[in-house]
């Protein structure tokens, strides 16, 4: 017999057929048969009570840095200060500051399409926890889009 029995599966992970890559494996079961625009509503809304407006970094030394952030809450603009080494640890410590507490569990990054990286969360907070994904030009800022994501889905 010359026929070759099909074994490829149809793509049920919308960042697969999206990207041609998995999303990681505990999010694979959640997401299965979901569209893309589902998938954007739940684990990445663009609405909700945080925005980021931008940052600057300034080297202090010794590896730590001082981050400013512009955070909009509600109606309300607020500037924001951390000392951290990273800008995950910094984004963390303002979240906390403005009272929206966020622990990151898990933390996967992928590069996608037109050098782009994607970056997802299992973010926790009084024992709710939820996937979050961002998007950004570089690693920094999916991390951010993902970690207001994250605060938004947990105290939306």
């Amino acid at each position: 017999m010359n026929a070759i029995a099909n074994t490829t599966h149809p793509i049920t992970d919308p960042f697969s057929a999206r990207f041609g890559m998995p999303l990681p494996r505990e999010m694979r079961a959640d997401c299965s048969g979901m569209g893309w625009r589902t998938f954007l509503a739940t684990y990445s809304p663009s609405n909700g009570p945080i925005r980021f407006g931008r940052w600057s970094v300034a080297p202090l030394g010794a590896g730590r840095c001082e981050f400013k952030a512009t955070l909009g809450i509600g109606d309300a603009i607020h500037q924001a200060t951390a000392e951290a080494s990273g800008p995950v640890s910094a984004l963390t410590a303002m979240l906390y500051d403005a009272g929206f507490q966020l622990e990151i569990l898990s933390f996967h990054q992928l590069r996608i399409a037109d050098d782009r990286t994607a970056t997802f969360l299992l973010c926790e907070h009084d024992g709710r926890r939820h996937w979050a994904v961002g998007f950004g030009h570089d690693a920094t800022a999916s991390s951010v889009e993902a970690m207001i994501a994250g605060a938004n889905l947990l105290h939306g």
